[in-house]
């Protein structure tokens, strides 16, 4: 299929497809005319690129999931490499969590005093 049916198929853009492609997590074949053609298979890898941006993690990040991307990856990581990807960046997020509350404290002590 075509870029633009790929596009469709998956419910993307294809400037989408053509940025996965630029990050090396799509690899389609060049037909005669440059034109890129895609197999039934990157239907699921580009769901699974979309699922993973979703979770927070970046094209760098996905580039771990790449041995994986053909599968179903919807109930978890299949590859040893990607699950330290995700342990990674779930420690970034409780990082960024546990600051923001400091600073939540802060402004509702500070309203506190306004009011008070």
């Amino acid at each position: 299929m075509l870029i633009g049916e790929l596009a469709n198929e998956v419910g993307t853009t294809v400037r989408a497809l053509r940025y996965y492609e630029q990050q090396g997590l799509l690899h389609p074949q060049r037909a005669p005319n440059g034109y890129r053609e895609y197999d039934e298979t990157a239907v699921g890898q580009v769901g699974n690129i979309k699922l993973l941006l979703s979770l927070g993690l970046t094209a760098n990040d996905i580039r771990a999931f790449l041995p994986c991307l053909g599968q179903d990856i919807v109930d978890g990581p299949v590859c040893p490499a990607s699950a330290r990807v995700i342990a990674r960046r779930l420690a970034d997020v409780e990082e960024k969590i546990s600051a923001l509350d400091v600073v939540r404290k802060r402004l509702i002590e500070a309203l506190a005093q306004a009011d008070g």
